[in-house]
Protein backbone atom coordinates (compact mmCIF):
# COMPACT_ATOMS: atom_id res chain seq x y z
CA UNK A 1 0.00 0.00 0.00
CA UNK A 2 1.49 2.97 -1.23
CA UNK A 3 2.12 5.76 1.80
CA UNK A 4 0.14 9.42 1.33
CA UNK A 5 1.73 12.09 2.34
CA UNK A 6 -1.37 14.97 3.07
CA UNK A 7 -1.34 18.45 3.26
CA UNK A 8 -3.49 21.30 4.51
CA UNK A 9 -3.44 24.79 2.75
CA UNK A 10 -1.66 27.96 3.10
CA UNK A 11 -5.50 29.70 3.76
CA UNK A 12 -5.94 27.45 6.95
CA UNK A 13 -3.07 28.93 9.16
CA UNK A 14 -3.45 26.89 12.23
CA UNK A 15 -6.56 25.71 12.37
CA UNK A 16 -7.54 22.38 12.57
CA UNK A 17 -11.31 22.71 10.60
CA UNK A 18 -9.71 22.33 7.28
CA UNK A 19 -9.14 19.94 4.11
CA UNK A 20 -5.87 18.05 3.53
CA UNK A 21 -4.90 16.60 0.16
CA UNK A 22 -2.93 13.96 -0.77
CA UNK A 23 -1.64 13.34 -4.69
CA UNK A 24 -0.72 10.54 -6.56
CA UNK A 25 -0.45 10.05 -10.21
CA UNK A 26 -3.64 8.76 -10.74
CA UNK A 27 -5.70 10.07 -7.89
CA UNK A 28 -6.33 13.30 -5.53
CA UNK A 29 -7.08 12.14 -1.82
CA UNK A 30 -9.25 14.23 0.16
CA UNK A 31 -10.17 14.30 3.89
CA UNK A 32 -11.31 16.17 7.12
CA UNK A 33 -8.52 17.29 9.17
CA UNK A 34 -10.36 16.61 12.21
CA UNK A 35 -10.74 12.99 11.23
CA UNK A 36 -7.32 11.49 9.71
CA UNK A 37 -7.41 8.15 10.29
CA UNK A 38 -11.33 8.76 9.30
CA UNK A 39 -12.65 7.56 5.38
CA UNK A 40 -11.87 9.98 2.87
CA UNK A 41 -12.53 11.27 -0.78
CA UNK A 42 -10.80 10.38 -3.85
CA UNK A 43 -11.16 12.15 -7.60
CA UNK A 44 -9.30 11.92 -10.29
CA UNK A 45 -6.68 14.55 -11.45
CA UNK A 46 -9.17 16.14 -14.42
CA UNK A 47 -12.24 16.06 -11.75
CA UNK A 48 -10.11 18.00 -9.06
CA UNK A 49 -8.95 20.25 -11.79
CA UNK A 50 -12.27 21.14 -12.40
CA UNK A 51 -13.30 21.40 -9.01
CA UNK A 52 -10.48 23.61 -8.02
CA UNK A 53 -11.46 26.36 -11.13
CA UNK A 54 -14.69 26.32 -10.49
CA UNK A 55 -13.79 27.23 -6.88
CA UNK A 56 -11.92 29.81 -8.10
CA UNK A 57 -14.15 31.27 -10.13
CA UNK A 58 -16.79 31.79 -7.36
CA UNK A 59 -14.21 33.82 -5.64
CA UNK A 60 -14.09 36.66 -8.27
Amino acid sequence: MQTLHWQKSTYSGDSSNCVEIATTLTTIHVRDSKTPTGPHLTFPPTAWADFLSHAADARH
